[in-house]
């Protein structure tokens, strides 16, 4: 417990390492505080990043819109596309597949969600596919985008991890962010637990105030300095391992994440504007590094770019993500798996939180303690989602696919899928990531239907509630078939000149 009465400004803020975690933090901090602090972020260059983040989620265009990024310029640098969700392939069982979009389904009373209604219109034959229902559903199966007035449409990204972190890193040094070449090699520590300096294999040495563990998965500074443990969660997810490479473009890219189970987990695929990302998640309890390889390898198309890349994650948290003068970032906080692209959105609310609770009068317990206990929160409410698509599966020809549905969840995702399945209510805690309807579609893409709906969905006869889904649905497809497709706006919008697209 720190004590209150000893607390010394926070001036000097040191970022070890740097990547998509390192230069997120460096330049949220240094937009938002950097006229008060000295910023300094260390990175080697012999030491490569992780890198394959490519895949996001909606929020970060809020991020991009408090550090003021142009969003042209931002898809330019780094090679981007729009993405509308995730297509699961074969998740539910073999050859089943569903998209969890980024989009609103329906439209809800405030009595009841939009599911009721739609509930009741597949009761009644009225009711087509949940899915016919959601705007950016419906544009990505057609493989169309744009920009709609008034925030029409809910999109995010695939990018370059690479370039996005140069590109962070040109916003940041203007802004005051020292960038120092050295690979840490130690540390020093005050008497008081905390961390007072980092040393290089050069022997320079730098003192702070503040320490961002942005090490990656060595979590330098957080679990060898610190000595933080991790609340690990194997016994729900069993992926363990990645293996990515990347691949030449031989198609349009589309504005879809694919997401292809396999036996023993599943593989991505990532269109970006001159390559597109490939990746195979597996369990090595299930499936051995060579087969998993020869797999990943079998299933990607064009030629590709780069050796593969093996990379071994465990499933976990630190227990606190914030301790002494240690705030850890990224994967030193801990890592879940690439599924639903939380990897960013992750570092993005660690840099905003860093930033709304930022500690300039000196660190307090209280502050510590909030930090980590919206941390946990985060994390605990993703964990469950993310092994809801494992768990809520009809698979029988792998034994991952029987055990992931045989075992014993967390009793807080057991009342959800309850609670949806005899009601078809769903709720969202404060602050959760994902929404109302992204539990509805993910649960009814697994395959979990509801038992009944809400009484008020009952009041509307056969002629309004034809009437009521299908002006939802007409107004939906008029929109989509007026849309370009996916690259032709791309190309148009932020395609590089040199590329053969024109500049908007």
């Amino acid at each position: 417990m720190r004590d209150p009465n000893n607390r010394q400004p926070v001036r000097r803020v040191v970022i070890c390492g740097g990547g998509t975690a390192g230069w997120m933090a460096a330049t949220g901090i240094a937009k938002v505080l950097g006229k008060q602090l000295d910023i300094k972020l260390i990175e080697s260059e012999e030491i490569g990043t992780v890198g394959v983040g490519e895949a996001t989620i909606p929020t970060l265009t809020n991020f991009h819109n408090v550090l003021e990024i142009n969003e042209q310029e931002f898809m330019a640098e780094t090679q981007a596309t729009f993405k509308l969700g995730i297509s699961f392939e074969s998740w539910r069982n073999l050859k089943e597949d569903y998209i969890h979009s980024f989009g609103t389904t329906g439209i809800d009373h405030w009595t009841a969600g939009f599911q009721h209604f739609w509930h009741k219109g597949v009761q009644r034959g009225l009711a087509g596919d949940f899915g016919d229902y959601c705007l950016e559903l419906k544009a990505s199966k057609e493989n169309r985008f744009a920009h709609l007035p008034n925030n029409g449409m809910n999109y995010a990204y695939h990018l370059d991890a690479s370039r996005y972190a140069k590109f962070l890193r040109r916003l940041s040094e203007p802004r005051g962010v020292q960038r120092i070449e050295g690979k840490i090699v130690r540390f020093n520590k005050h008497d008081n637990g905390d961390v007072r300096s980092v040393v290089l294999a050069s022997g320079q040495e730098i003192e702070g105030d503040f320490f961002i563990d942005c090490t990656g998965f060595r979590a330098l500074l957080i679990g060898e300095a610190m000595d933080e443990p991790v609340e690990e969660w194997s016994q729900w997810l069993f992926c363990d391992r990645a293996i990515a490479v990347q691949t030449t473009a031989i198609a349009d890219a589309v504005p879809l994440t694919r997401s292809m189970a396999h036996q023993a987990g599943w593989q991505w695929r990532i269109p970006l504007q001159h390559r597109v990302g490939n990746g195979i998640v597996y369990s090595s309890r299930y499936l051995d590094e060579e087969t998993a390889h020869k797999q990943l390898l079998a299933n990607v198309e064009g030629k590709t770019l780069i050796e593969p890349r093996v990379i071994k994650f465990q499933p976990c948290q630190r227990r606190q993500t914030w301790k002494g003068n240690v705030v850890a970032i990224g994967l030193s906080s801990g890592f879940l798996e690439p599924i639903e692209s939380t990897s960013i959105h992750l570092i993005q609310r660690s840099v905003i939180r860093l930033m709304q609770m930022f500690p300039s009068d000196g660190i307090q317990q209280a502050d510590i303690d909030e930090y980590n206990n919206q941390c946990n929160s985060e994390i605990n409410h993703i964990r469950d989602f993310i092994i809801l698509h494992y768990h809520a599966n009809n698979r029988t020809d792998s034994q991952f696919w029987i055990d992931a549905r045989e075992m014993k969840i967390p009793a807080s995702l057991q009342h959800r899928i309850d609670l949806f399945r005899e009601t078809g209510r769903v709720f969202r805690v404060p602050n959760e990531l994902f929404a109302e309807n992204s539990w509805i579609q993910v649960m009814i893409g697994q395959g979990i239907m509801p038992k009944s709906h809400h009484s008020t969905a009952d009041l509307m006869g056969d002629e309004e509630l034809k009437a009521f889904l299908g002006n939802i649905k007409s107004r939906i497809d008029r929109t989509v078939v007026q849309l370009p497709t996916h690259q032709a706006y791309v190309q148009r919008y932020c395609g590089r000149p040199d590329e053969g697209a024109k500049a908007a």
